[in-house]
């Protein structure tokens, strides 16, 4: 067998050479596929588990901390969500370097930028928190973590706007731009079920009204799915870049 030298220029080729549009891909279709199978899976065969509440009266969906808090579905989500959660990290340091790169001398834009990484990682931590502490088990706990996700991602999702409505100004792509319009729409689609899932959700509490708890579910799911495809925008955002992992220059090593 032919020996190869220590750093040679074979060994110091990239380890993984991942494009990033495929990561992106993949970082949301985990936690996608992991809640259809939950949702669908509480419906089939943990039905009255699932749709149960306090006001014991008819309900036909189940809400997402219902669907994720039984068994296996609580095994799946956490298996989806634990992968899905480096790349997310990941991802929020890749926009973070992407921020300071086109705002180089602006002070403002540069803070803004840290608060955004800040609040991405913050919803990140969110929904490990409320994915690992089902409501069966800490429900203090488990709505604390969804406080944090829902509240973050909102303001996430407001100061990425805001970041770029500045870079627009000077010069965007046209994928650039089809994303910005992207962003723009789902934020307001996510805020508008958002305020409908919450006023479905004490309506519920308040009356015990048959199927309005369902109402709260639907809003429910399609604030996590605009939420999905929010981040899924960085498809278009780093389209033409590659994540790789590769050993240092031998200069380099410490």
């Amino acid at each position: 067998m032919q020996q190869v030298p220590y750093g040679s220029v074979d060994r110091d080729k990239p380890l993984i050479r991942v494009p990033f549009t495929r990561l992106a891909v993949i970082t949301v279709c985990l936690p996608l596929l992991g809640l259809i199978a939950c949702i669908v899976l509480a419906l089939l065969y943990h039905y009255n588990d699932a749709t149960y509440t306090h006001c014991q009266v008819p309900n036909y969906l189940p809400s997402i901390s219902a669907a994720i808090s039984l068994t296996p579905e609580r095994y799946i989500w956490r298996f989806s969500i634990g992968l899905h959660s480096a790349p997310r990290f990941l991802v929020a340091a890749a926009y973070l370097s992407f921020y300071r790169g086109r705002f180089t001398r602006r002070l403002t834009e540069q803070l803004l930028s840290g608060l955004t990484f800040l609040l991405a990682l913050s919803e990140n931590v969110g929904l490990l928190l409320l994915t690992y502490v089902s409501s069966t088990e800490t429900y203090n706990l488990h709505k604390s973590g969804f406080i944090v996700f829902i509240g973050s991602s909102l303001f996430h999702m407001l100061c990425t706007c805001k970041l770029w409505s500045m870079i627009a100004n000077y010069s965007l792509s046209a994928e650039e731009m089809m994303s910005y319009r992207l962003k723009r729409r789902l934020f307001l689609f996510n805020g508008c079920f958002f305020l409908l899932a919450l006023y479905f959700y004490r309506r519920h509490n308040k009356y015990c009204e048959a199927g309005i708890y369902s109402f709260f579910a639907g809003c429910e799911y399609l604030v996590v799915l605009s939420n999905m495809a929010f981040h899924m925008t960085a498809y278009w955002d780093f389209g033409g870049k590659e994540v790789m992992v590769a050993t240092p220059p031998e200069g380099k090593r410490f």
